[in-house]
């Protein structure tokens, strides 16, 4: 049997090592330092906007600190879309704030605009106050609906906390996403389209939130010749060793983009003719997904075998694909914090869907798709 061949696995572009030699031989090895600013300065060229990005401990971290700086707190209530990965949602829990979720739409997968303008109405009459925030996601880097998502925002004063965790390089009508929001979340999990082996990053709009963000990654120490903390506060900096491998992969971001979309684009031509199989498309020209992960659903009535028999065949080949998230509001850890489902199903179901390798070992060049 060949190699396995894992869903989404890091990939190092070879400059990495240098950037952490660095960091040991001036002793820079603590959740601060040169590796550390020079890779929030690389984010913020790429993203652009003048948008001001804190790196941090994880994607999670970044929603958590952006959610702490809306104010969300014990009694209040967050917009979440149902479809996506549990640490879009969990932060709102930690905060004592309870989520609410909506539905997906079928083009994007994201979260519908109309059943979030619903949820808000929802919510304003049974509780007499609006949500204190929306979270919308990029699921597997497409990017959500964000001009009509942030009117609705702006309709109803509830600010956006983006959760771009999946979607660096992702572009809506030109615009980075992670940029849309009043925060952005980005992550750089081991998995993600550049690692830095556990990461994540804050997406800010101005420089002060940039300054309380750090303040509150760095366990709210106020300026002051002794510890002394008047706010609660996280250990959530990005260590300065964490920051070298992501300066090294800054470098080779575009091609790992590249190659993700060439996966995507090899799968749909190697899919095209299967009946009862669809592969997750841009829904139009003003989407440009980074394709971290090539989705697709299945027909089972039409294609003859189920998303797991599919996922289970990919197996015995050695081959490592799964199922989509399943939405949040069927998870038991979500019905423990009483979430809140309020939108009307749009008809998008999750159970016949899966999601293919994002990218193929170095030992398999072949351009097939086992089967």
């Amino acid at each position: 049997m060949h190699e396995r061949i894992y869903l989404s696995l890091a990939q190092m572009g070879g400059s990495e090592q240098a950037f952490i030699k660095e960091a040991f031989d001036t002793n820079w090895v603590v959740p601060l330092g040169p590796n550390v600013d020079a890779f929030e300065k690389d984010l913020e060229a790429f993203i652009g906007e003048e948008r001001h990005i804190v790196a941090l401990a994880s994607g999670t971290a970044a929603i958590h600190l952006g959610l702490l700086q809306l104010g969300v707190g014990p009694g209040d209530e967050v917009v979440c879309q149902s479809f996506t990965f549990a640490a879009s949602a969990n932060p709102v829990a930690y905060l004592g704030a309870k989520p609410v979720y909506v539905d997906s739409e079928a083009d994007t997968w994201n979260m519908s605009p109309r059943f979030l303008e619903e949820a808000i109405l929802d919510r304003k009459a049974k509780t007499g106050k609006y949500p204190k925030a929306i979270v919308p996601v990029h699921l597997y880097g497409m990017p959500a609906r964000m001009d009509e998502i942030g009117a609705v925002a702006a309709k109803y004063g509830i600010p956006i906390m983006e959760d771009a965790a999946e979607a660096i390089g992702s572009e809506y009508k030109g615009r980075k996403c992670g940029a849309f929001g009043e925060f952005g979340a980005l992550s750089f999990n081991g998995n993600k389209m550049i690692t830095t082996s556990g990461g994540g990053a804050l997406i800010c709009r101005t420089g002060e939130e940039a300054r309380r963000t750090m303040f509150y990654a760095t366990q709210a120490r106020e300026n002051r010749p002794y510890y002394y903390h008047e706010h609660i506060g996280y250990n959530y900096r990005m260590s300065n060793i964490c920051a070298g491998i992501g300066r090294g992969q800054m470098l080779v971001l575009a091609g790992h983009i590249a190659r993700r979309r060439a996966i995507h684009a090899l799968y749909t031509g190697l899919l095209e003719d299967i009946k009862g199989v669809e592969v997750m498309q841009n829904p139009g020209a003003e989407y440009d997904s980074n394709f971290w992960l090539t989705c697709m659903t299945v027909d089972p009535a039409v294609c003859g075998m189920t998303a797991d028999d599919i996922r289970l065949r990919l197996e015995a080949e050695n081959i490592e694909s799964r199922l989509l998230w399943r939405p949040m509001h069927m998870r038991l850890s979500m019905r423990i914090v009483r979430s809140t489902a309020t939108a009307r199903p749009s008809g998008f179901s999750t159970r016949d869907c899966a999601f293919l390798q994002a990218r193929r070992s170095r030992t398999n060049r072949s351009g097939r798709l086992p089967m």
